[in-house]
């Protein structure tokens, strides 16, 4: 076994791997960037490296640093992650030629798998079923929209490189392909250095469900399946394992289909090929095709974790190190249920937009698995993915496990960034989701109603008003008059909206508030807050100058200073701003040019993906304030147009 191991990675799953590293006995070593420097995996690790600036490009894709870092730190191995160089093969062999062990499957495994259209000819010799679909090296426009026609609409442009939804369309028109593949093509490019695609038919109702396999380059197992159906632009939401309505023959007929794709790769270490399947007659065993594999753990890993009760970092970090596989097929089985949802930092009502932000409040259930790389008074950094936490739940059958995920979600609390939050909380209770009735199109179908943000209740304000006094904490009502209660007016906005509370403090126990001429009777209990003689359910706290208030839904307030002089809300009017920081990618306009509402002005490179900026309204654009290929922060104008009138 290695006595020290680096990680070339960050966040959670570099957390995840030292957490087993160290249950093993070994020595574990960071790398960061200069955005990195205070983070959680950092603080973790038994040494640290620092490997250059924010951006990716500078720091964690940079090959030969890490590897020195691995030399001059006395690491004898390098452990990927995901994302990032895991699945590059070209520093696989850096590695090696290093003298160095790379913690995962070898160059020529994930070159096979690399390009979605080379892997499935290499399925179909290996007897793995493939969609239908043109996979050739032909990228004229007309040859591919010929092959379009060929397999019939609706069709499914991809990028033969990457994953993530990136350089990802769905085509129902014949009319509308040549624009779709034009933006597909564009998007690879500048995610993946690659434009190149490939055309599939598009499943009516498909479920996503993929195997986990486990290889030591001769022979492999499979640990069941996941189904990772519950997804948003093509990027999964939560996930579960075992796949609701899933068969033994089908489990059966998949897992061997898996296990033959991982061996004729000679595959080694972890690893999951990902199959298409069409869910509208149920799961059948003629119902499945190979998408593709990715070769590297996957960030779903723990739910498989949970039902089979295997580490596959401790496998990944024993087969790395010589030993042969630790089980064989027959010794592994399925117990229970369990589900896992990505927290993330992003705007929902905005359209589920990336965020950022400082962790002024962070906390998590302890009755749920819990994998984050963030500690409260974090920032959430523009330059890597937002994601918060992985929060994982077991249980006995699909319905306690579920169950217990929307509870966990409700005790979830994060206050100084925007997060999904609530978004997942409303898929845990969807009820189709809650009957096994899933497919990759039930959030688009219901996005409306999950990403609905309902008004916050009296009792809400009552309680979020009440925090902002720390009454019952020895806060400033606490004291007494001998002539009348003590009292205090409390603003809280949430947004545009500015609620205004009077809250006195009542003989006894008990507080008055006076809220859009109704008054609640508020009391404070042993369990808890009690409001017109009911028990609030929901957890609030104080954070700097703002109030949250946790339940199913959460509600966010800040506390404005009651002396300060609202801004003018319609300076901004018809001035379009980067919702986030980015790369401008395209400016479609030009000043003196009119346009409609809806219309194409720009667009704005960010996270990886492509966000095109509209027009608010009919207008004129007076100025063009950024140009293509300029650096941006969130909130700088962009384009203004003249003013109306």
């Amino acid at each position: 076994m290695f006595d020290k191991i680096l990680i070339a990675n960050r966040g959670e799953i570099a957390a995840r791997v030292i957490r087993t590293a160290r249950s093993l006995g070994i020595r574990t070593v960071a790398v960061h960037s200069d955005a990195d420097r205070e983070a959680l995996h950092v603080a973790l690790a038994d040494q640290a490296v620092a490997i250059g600036g924010p951006r990716p490009a500078d720091s964690y894709l940079k090959g030969e640093r890490i590897i020195q870092a691995a030399l001059d730190t006395g690491a004898q191995a390098i452990h990927p992650g995901y994302g990032f160089l895991s699945e590059n093969p070209d520093f696989v062999d850096q590695v090696a030629a290093a003298g160095l062990t790379f913690i995962g499957p070898s160059a020529d495994a994930i070159r096979a798998m690399g390009l979605k259209d080379a892997a499935k000819k290499l399925m179909q010799e290996a007897g793995v079923p493939v969609v239908p679909g043109y996979h050739g090296p032909n990228q004229d426009p007309e040859h591919l929209a010929g092959a379009a026609d060929a397999i019939g609409y609706p069709v499914l442009i991809k990028a033969v490189a990457g994953g993530g939804g990136k350089g990802m369309r769905r085509v129902d028109d014949p009319a509308d392909f040549a624009d779709a593949l034009a933006s597909a093509q564009g998007e690879a490019a500048t995610a993946f250095g690659n434009p190149a695609v490939l055309i599939e038919k598009y499943i009516e109702k498909p479920r996503h469900i993929e195997i986990q396999v486990f290889g030591d380059g001769a022979k492999a197992v499979h640990l069941f399946e996941r189904d990772c159906s519950l997804q948003r632009r093509h990027q999964k939401v939560i996930e579960e394992a075992p796949a609701p309505g899933m068969t033994e023959a089908m489990r059966a007929a998949m897992g061997q289909a898996a296990v033959r794709a991982a061996e004729a790769i000679g595959y080694k270490g972890a690893g999951t090929v990902e199959f298409i399947v069409d869910g509208s007659r149920g799961l059948r065993t003629d119902g499945f095709w190979f998408m593709e594999m990715n070769t590297r753990l996957q960030v779903e890993h723990p739910v498989t974790e949970a039902i089979t009760g295997v580490d596959l970092v401790e496998w990944q970090l024993r087969v790395a190190a010589g030993e042969p596989l630790p089980c064989r097929q027959e010794e592994l089985a399925i117990n229970g249920h369990a589900f896992e949802a990505r927290l993330y930092a992003e705007d929902v009502p905005a359209g589920f937009l990336p965020a950022t932000g400082r962790l002024a409040h962070l906390a998590f259930p302890s009755a749920a698995r819990i994998d984050t790389g963030v500690r409260p008074g974090d920032a959430i950094s523009p330059w890597y993915d937002p994601m918060i936490a992985k929060i994982t739940t077991h249980g006995p059958t699909r319905a306690v496990a579920l169950a217990r995920l929307a509870a966990a979600l409700d005790a979830t609390q994060v206050a100084g960034s925007v997060t999904n939050r609530d978004f997942l909380g409303a898929l845990a209770r969807h009820a189709g989701f809650a009957a096994g009735d899933v497919d990759t199109g039930l959030i688009a179908r219901d996005i409306e109603a999950l990403t609905a943000v309902p008004p916050p209740a009296p009792q809400v304000l009552a309680l979020a008003g009440l925090t902002a006094l720390d009454a019952g904490q020895g806060g400033a009502l606490e004291g007494f008059t001998n002539w009348m209660p003590l009292g205090a007016t409390v603003l809280l906005d949430a947004g545009e909206a500015r609620h205004r509370m009077r809250i006195r403090r009542l003989s006894g126990a008990g507080w008055s508030v006076e809220l859009d001429g109704a008054e609640l009777f508020a009391e404070r209990r042993a369990g808890g807050w009690w409001i017109d003689g009911a028990q609030v359910a929901a957890q609030a706290v104080r954070w700097g100058a703002g109030v949250s208030v946790f339940g199913a839904v959460s509600h966010h307030f800040t506390l404005p200073d009651p002396l300060a002089v609202a801004a003018d809300a319609g300076a901004a009017a018809g001035v379009i701003k980067a919702p986030m920081p980015g790369v401008v990618k395209a400016v479609f306009v030009s000043a003196g040019e009119a346009v409609v509402k809806g219309a194409r002005l720009a667009v704005l490179e960010a996270m990886k993906m492509e966000h095109t900026l509209a027009a608010g309204r009919d207008g004129v654009v007076a100025q063009v304030l950024a140009e293509a290929g300029s650096q941006v922060e969130a909130g700088a104008a962009l384009i203004a147009l003249e003013e109306q009138g």
